[in-house]
Parts: C-alpha cells; structure tokens; sequence
C-alpha cells in the first residue's frame, strides 16, 4: 500500500516540484491548491487534487475532512509548504496585513496538522515537514512580516517536535535561501512605488525548486530525519554568521 502524504502549495514551484519527487518514490500524493483550476490540473498530473485555502479556516476543516476520508484515517506525511510574502516597512502594514501573513504561513498550517494529527498518531509513524525559509533565522528591512511568521513557525516546529517525540512521528523543517519560483513576483507589495527587491546578488546563488524537493523527500524517507534542512549557500553562510557574529555586526550586513 503506498504511503499518503498531503503537500499544501502545489500549484507550482516547491509544492509541484515536491509532488513529482515523492511521487517517483512511490508516494500517494494529495496536492492541495487553492484556485479550483489548479486543482483539475493536479488531477490531471496524476495526483489528488485537493481544494485548500489556508486563509479560510472553513476551507481547511474541510480540506482536512476529505483528506482523512480520502486516506481511510491513515495520512503518513504533511508538508506544510503554503504560504505567501508580505513585503514592505512595518509602518506600511497594517494589522489586517499582519494578521493575513500569519493567517497563510502560520494559524492555518496550526490549524491544519492539528487536525490531521488523528490521521497519524494511531499509526505511530509518520512525518511533518514546513517550508521555512532563511528569513526564518534572519529578518532585514521590508520583510518583517514574512519573517515575522517564518520565525513563529520555526518556534511552533520545534515545539511539536518535542511534544511528538514519542508518537513516531519525526518534525522537520526546511529553510531555502532564494529559490527560483514565482514567490517574487507574487509578493503582496505594500508600497507599489518602492518595492522590496531582493539583492541582485542573491540570483548569483539562486538555486532552482528541485534542489528543495530533495531535501523534501530526505526529510519523509531518511529513517532518522533531520531537524533542519538548509538550502542554497545563502543558508548555510547566514546560519554559520548567526553563530559567529554579534548582532550589530548583523545588523550592518543586513543593511548593505
């Protein structure tokens, strides 16, 4: 019997990139969207095709409703890749910018494991994997919102690792550096007329969204997965700067 994994995202970049790579590895894979046309076309692409929008708690309960149906109560992975990007001052965004960044990136994917937890624990097996991201480990000016949400899910996932440590279930996070996906450009830009653009340096170390969905499939298929998976160069340097440096210092990199 194949093993169910439901990836949130899926509509392209990692989410699409990730479904295939599982799919290969013999994975039942249910791709969740959030356009309906979306998910026709995961059907089409040979997977089941799930409607979720993580904006909208209806839409996820009933989202998690049919996945348990669809699995017979028996969901073997979550990988929590859904989500969207905020950019701008913080004295641009207003509390119900705010709240939606954390409705999509971190209340829905809460809200979403917890109930699909039921799925998985009875079979004492089983993997939950978020989509991090280097702004998860630093935040510079513009993105405090995203990183903002990137840093509560790292929190939230180190939590449930612990509170699931003897469930079997493993918890792990990924954390991409820039990636070549349409995130950028579907960036919600709180001021059209100064947007937040990434370092022109950053496309030099770009890496494309195959490289993350292997870390993905490590994390679901390694007997001892690990807690964090870095991806691109970027995400390696800051995490060792991280270490090394004092936070002005930091601080100072980041403003360049």
């Amino acid at each position: 019997m194949k093993k169910n994994i439901l990836i949130t995202g899926c509509s392209s970049g990692i989410g699409l990139a990730t479904a295939a790579h599982l799919q290969r590895h013999g994975f039942h894979v249910l791709a969740a969207c959030r356009k309906p046309a979306d998910v026709a076309r995961m059907n089409e692409l040979g997977y089941t095709g799930i409607q979720l929008d993580l904006d909208d708690p209806a839409s996820i309960e009933q989202a998690a409703a049919q996945v348990r149906e669809l699995t017979g109560d028996r969901l073997y992975g979550l990988f929590n890749n859904g989500g969207f990007g905020v950019y701008g001052p913080l004295e641009s965004i207003s509390r119900a910018q705010m709240e939606q960044q954390f409705s999509s990136n971190f209340f829905g994917a809460h809200q979403l494991t917890m109930l699909l937890l039921p799925a998985m624990k009875p079979h004492q097996q089983g993997r939950i994997v978020m989509t991090s991201s280097v702004m998860g480990l630093i935040s510079s000016p513009g993105r405090g919102a995203y990183a903002a949400s990137k840093y509560a899910l790292e929190a939230w996932s180190d939590a449930l690792r612990l509170e699931l440590r003897h469930s079997g279930i493993q918890v792990s996070l990924i954390e991409p550096g820039p990636i070549h996906t349409r995130f950028t450009q579907n960036v919600n830009q709180t001021r059209a007329d100064n947007p937040v653009e990434n370092p022109g340096i950053a496309a030099r170390f770009a890496l494309s969204p195959d490289h993350v969905a292997r870390k993905a499939v490590a994390a679901f298929t390694a007997p001892r997965a690990r807690v964090r998976y870095p991806v691109t160069l970027v995400t390696h340097v800051v995490r060792v700067l991280k270490r090394l440096l004092p936070d002005r210092w930091m601080d100072k990199i980041l403003n360049h």
